[in-house]
């Protein structure tokens, strides 16, 4: 399974390849961006079977980026991992076209739970 993490925090990206790793859910081939302008050119270029990704970024935040792919026709699962908590967010982010939001931090079986449920 093809994954693209896309996150402006480098550290954060590795964390979440990590918890990829670990979920055994799949055996995953990971690309990575730090925006969602990025995000879009890879997409393009790698055809991901899941997207990763953060709400807030520089360049083109995570739901930009989300309602820019789907416009395009990217129906690839998309999940956000943020730490905005807030319902109205959450129900921005499904209405715009994602399949969930996993709040910062998460645990390994919280993690597992929301990918193994997309990925099967």
């Amino acid at each position: 399974m093809k994954v693209l993490i896309v996150d402006d925090s480098k550290v954060m990206r590795m964390i979440v390849a990590r918890a990829l790793r670990q979920s055994a859910v799949a055996t995953f081939e990971i690309a990575e961006a730090e925006d969602g302008r990025a995000a879009l050119d890879v997409a393009k270029s790698f055809s991901p079977d899941l997207i990763l990704s953060d709400w807030n970024m520089p360049e083109m935040s995570g739901l930009e980026f989300l309602k820019e792919f789907r416009a395009s026709g990217g129906g690839t699962a998309f999940g956000f991992i943020t730490s905005e908590t807030h319902p109205a967010i959450r129900d921005e982010a499904l209405e715009a076209g994602a399949n969930f939001l996993l709040t910062k931090p998460f645990s390994p079986e919280q993690f597992a739970e929301v990918v193994g449920a997309v990925t099967v």
